[in-house]
């Protein structure tokens, strides 16, 4: 097997998460099956499976909550990259204590929140598929958020990207918080305690917490103050099970994350440089080639940069790229394809700002090209000024590359052709490149063995998913809220009092975005900005695949922007550099995707006339 971990340094599993892991990958290829099952039954004889969708909907939720389970443990929730600045010494061991007892609080009070849901419906008797009690599939909420709690109070926590082992003073502030939490559930509202436990999670946020532990904590508050039961927070969080598309973000993240533990970058980066080596920068463009498309298979530049960091660099510095642009390419193409299909990001924005998938794909097409073609035209200009040597094309070898390769391009051609053709749902569509996938990786290249590597492959891309459903469920609480209190409609009141034009109110969503891009993570981003911005972008009269592909394209650019964005710290974690040497080395390229965005921004034909010609 020629397989690598997506994270070498990664500690060995547990035992428990041994078993999580498993655990999670029979919800996931249960989720596989099923969907799989209804295309070929309907296909070819005409039936449908009973249920299937329902449960798949279900198993999303479990699957997302086990998942978030895993990342707890490995550190992988979503988190503001500022926890990165925090000194070391005593100004971090105060913020890791801080992080650890709010995140234990929020945890302990989600969980008795959503026990005193799965006890209310669990008593009204509702049943889905089968009569199956729904309170069966709710009661993953308090057992996950409970199981949460456990182990950030007694076990290591994270700030940043760096593990803090529990001493016993990390485990009695962590117990505490958790008894609190217990206690608190049943207090009076105390409109001075609201205030200091407020300000407290603003700075357990600023210090590193996980975005969700801010969202449902800030959500409780709200609710508390306003003399409304917290559970009102997981009541809405069981709402994620309603939507339709949502099971396709498990789905391809599963299939990304096995098509790259199965040696899908080295097969990829082959093919590409036996058709592009030959060109002026041609090795540049092969780079850039490659990093969009693994992005796209996997939904996350973190991906990119980790596991094709290793090897595109020094194959770059082989062909005589200098070594600072050579790391600043790899680190800005590890941003780009996340318009393409089937990139997780689109699919998200799709679920919650209620924009049609297949027209923000469409709507992607052109600007995601353009990004490409722009990055990969300063490869060769750099390619060019420093007289890096072309190889000889060798038709017969580049096409043994790409035939090679046929399997990888497969899988986003089959979901295209899936649903595009309407052989499927984008639920469907994503079940079947899932089991493409497997199938790939399990069979035909045998990289992965399906007892000693599957479970470890889907657990690491559960944790993926967990930090995402987790996110969205409790913005769904948050949202709730705002709604109720009315803040969107006076948002949007605001802006069209002080922003009059259209124009404007897109130069500064470009500025915004940008800024918020580089400290929140794209997923937290979406979850947290799109529900604000949509309705604000309809207001002015914007097309809603316009708004969401700019939108989409400003965190890609907010991905470099300094002093705190992602790929910088990736980077910097990756290749062992300081963060000031990437930011000078990466500064070409943003102002490159700079000028990109403000094209995509302001030509809008780009994305509304793909979409027309196509819906014609």
């Amino acid at each position: 097997m020629d397989a690598t971990p997506l994270d070498p340094n990664a500690p060995p599993r547990s035992r428990l998460t041994q078993a999580l892991g498993w655990f999670v990958t029979v919800l996931g290829l249960t989720m596989v099956v099923l969907p799989t099952a209804q295309t070929l039954a309907r296909r070819f004889f005409d039936a449908e499976v009973p249920g299937a969708i329902v449960i798949v909907q279900h198993l999303t939720l479990w699957v997302g909550f086990v998942g978030a389970l895993l990342a707890t443990g490995a550190g992988k929730h979503l988190a503001l990259s500022t926890a990165e600045v925090i000194p070391k010494g005593l100004p971090r061991r105060l913020s890791g204590l801080l992080v650890r007892g709010t995140t234990s609080l929020v945890c302990a009070l989600l969980a008795v929140a959503s026990y005193r849901v799965v006890v209310a419906d669990a008593s009204n008797g509702r049943t889905l598929v089968g009569d199956i009690p729904v309170a069966w599939s709710e009661a993953i909420m308090p057992a996950t958020f409970g199981l949460m709690a456990l182990r950030v109070a007694l076990g290591p926590t994270w700030t940043g990207h760096e593990r803090q082992p529990a001493t016993w003073v990390d485990r009695v502030v962590g117990v505490l918080a958790v008894l609190a939490a217990v206690s608190f559930a049943w207090l009076p509202m105390n409109h001075a305690l609201v205030a200091v436990l407020g300000v407290l999670m603003a700075l357990a946020f600023l210090a590193g917490s996980p975005v969700y532990v801010a969202m449902a904590g800030t959500a409780m508050l709200l609710f508390w103050k306003d003399d409304t039961p917290i559970a009102a927070v997981p009541a809405e969080t069981f709402r994620l099970v309603s939507s339709a598309t949502l099971p396709a973000i498990p789905l391809l993240t599963i299939a990304g994350y096995v098509l790259a533990e199965g040696g899908s970058a080295k097969r990829l980066v082959k093919a590409y440089k036996g058709f592009f080596g030959w060109l002026p920068g041609g090795v540049a463009i092969m780079a850039t080639f490659v990093c969009a498309v693994f992005t796209t298979f996997t939904g996350g530049s973190g991906v990119t940069i980790l596991a094709l960091g290793g090897l595109l660099l020094p194959m770059l510095l082989e062909e005589k790229y200098p070594e600072g642009f050579s790391m600043g390419l790899v680190t800005a193409s590890g941003s780009l394809g996340l318009l393409f299909p089937p990139s997780l990001p689109v699919i998200l924005y799709s679920v919650v700002a209620q924009v049609p998938m297949e027209h923000l794909y469409l709507g992607g097409l052109l600007p995601g090209v353009l990004m490409m073609v722009m990055v990969a035209g300063y490869g060769v200009f750099v390619g060019v000024r420093n007289k890096v040597p072309r190889q000889p094309f060798v038709g017969k070898e580049a096409a043994v590359a790409l035939w090679d390769a046929k399997w990888d391009l497969g899988l986003p051609t089959l979901v295209i052709v899936t649903v595009v053709t309407g052989l499927g749902t984008v639920v469907e569509a994503a079940a079947l490149g899932c089991a493409y996938a497997l199938f790939v990786e399990m069979v035909v290249f045998r990289t992965i063995h399906p007892v000693k590597d599957l479970s470890r492959v889907i657990a690491t891309a559960s944790t993926l998913v967990g930090s995402v459903v987790i996110l969205l469920g409790v913005a769904m609480g948050l949202s709730s809220w705002l709604v109720d209190a009315e803040i969107p409609t006076a948002l949007l009141e605001w802006t069209q009092t002080h922003v009059k034009s259209p124009w404007v109110f897109l130069l500064a969503l470009n500025v915004g975005l940008l800024l918020l891009g580089s400290v929140l993570e794209i997923y937290a981003a979406i979850v947290v900005l799109a529900p604000l911005v949509a309705p604000i972008g309809v207001a002015y009269g914007i097309d809603p695949v316009h708004l969401g592909v700019v939108f989409l394209a400003n965190l890609e650019l907010g991905f470099l922007f300094p002093p705190m964005g992602l790929n910088l710290f990736l980077s910097s974690s990756r290749f062992q550099k300081p963060l000031p040497y990437l930011y000078a080395r990466t500064a070409p390229f943003l102002v490159i995707l700079a000028v990109g965005v403000l094209l995509i921004t302001y030509l809008d034909f780009m994305t509304t006339g793909v979409v027309r010609l196509f819906k014609h």
